[in-house]
């Protein structure tokens, strides 16, 4: 029943997607250097109950020792021992255009042998970008969902206690260049690249602002050259085209997961005239020890356990099912639902009609 529910689910999505409509423009490009960037840091978590880093991992007293100093306290390593701090990497996501004073969220993951970082705040830490500048500081009460309890019998563990994060932990302190002021050229980036796509993209643009605006320079990106009628108004003109809706094409694609038996296929997606059939070999191998031993008043033999192998072939017998010229994709699903596949028998499929050069589709394994 579960085999039939997933290809019936399959086949509903696929009649779905044969229906296709205008995406925003916003949706599948964004404009040149308009992106996030990562930002890192170290810190130390404390107020933890006993489940921060152990005397072995050196890298936290030392980072107390060399906190306590800039506070005006001095102390030596041989003389801190703490199992309620914890030594952690901060990493963020700095947004564009976010300007000082803004707030972000950080991620907090232990960097030592900690048991867990729940409960516990992390202090003062900057975050710095790959120039090694800060741009953010990170600070708060840390966040994990989870828990980590044990003693000596037993324990117990939800989720993953030695990450967490911290909502709108981190202050920004440095704003990042503005990537649209002063320009009059601009560059816009597909997601996905295709020739077709972006000759659509261009054709949008310049109907709209009725002159040459846009100008494809290979398959994913896009020249825009901001009209007269938008000078020093660069926010509008991004605003006015990003709304305009396109169809974009999509390239013919198969994307097999065999770890998972997932598999995706796009509506482009067909198959030449082929026959398939498919049929499984089980075999199953059983070994049931069992106890040899001599008869009753026997001064010869002893008793010993020897292996008995019980061994059981099963192989099914399939139907042949012909697909015709030029069958979608939703004629394979509903082909091999009559067949009574499996989606990991689907893979197998897949990869068969591929090899005979009948799928007239990218075929990716991930």
């Amino acid at each position: 029943m579960k085999i039939i529910n997933s290809l019936v689910i399959c086949a509903l999505l696929l009649c779905f997607s044969t229906v296709s409509h205008a995406i925003r423009i916003k949706d599948i490009a964004s404009l040149e250097g308009v992106r996030d960037n990562q930002l890192v840091g170290y810190g130390l978590v404390v107020g933890l109950n006993g489940t921060g880093d152990s005397d072995q991992t050196k890298i936290q007293i030392q980072s107390v020792v060399n906190m306590l100093e800039k506070m005006g306290i001095t102390t030596s390593v041989n003389d801190i021992k703490v199992k309620n701090v914890a030594a952690v990497m901060v990493t963020a996501t700095l947004p564009p255009f976010a300007k000082q004073g803004n707030r972000i969220d950080v991620l907090v993951s232990s960097l030592g042998d900690a048991k867990s970082i729940a409960g516990g705040t992390l202090i003062m830490t900057p975050l710095k970008g790959a120039d090694n500048q800060v741009y953010a500081v990170a600070q708060g009460s840390v966040l994990t969902n989870s828990f980590a309890f044990g003693g000596q019998g037993a324990s117990a563990q939800k989720n993953h206690p030695t990450a967490g994060g911290v909502p709108n932990g981190a202050l920004v302190e440095r704003e990042l260049p503005n990537a649209l002021a002063g320009k009059s050229v601009l560059h816009l980036n597909l997601e996905i690249s295709d020739f077709t796509t972006a000759s659509r993209v261009v054709a949008a643009i310049n109907e709209k602002f009725k002159s040459q605006v846009a100008a494809s320079r290979d398959s994913g990106s896009i020249t825009l050259t901001i009209p007269e009628a938008y000078a020093n108004r660069t926010v509008e003109f991004v605003a006015a085209l990003e709304t305009l809706e396109v169809k974009p094409d999509v390239q013919a694609k198969v994307v097999l997961n065999e770890r998972t038996g997932t598999v995706v296929m796009g509506e482009n997606v067909r198959i030449s005239r082929v026959a398939i059939t498919h049929g499984s070999l089980s075999l199953v191998i059983k070994e049931t020890p069992q106890v040899s031993q001599p008869a009753p008043f026997s001064k010869t033999g002893e008793t010993k356990v020897v292996p008995r192998t019980d061994l059981k072939v099963e192989e099914e017998s399939r139907r042949l099912m012909v697909m015709p010229e030029g069958a979608s994709i939703g004629d394979v699903v509903r082909a091999l639902n009559l067949l009574g596949v499996t989606p990991r028998d689907l893979i197998s499929i897949l990869q068969a009609v591929k090899a005979a050069g009948a799928l007239q589709a990218e075929l990716t394994i991930i």
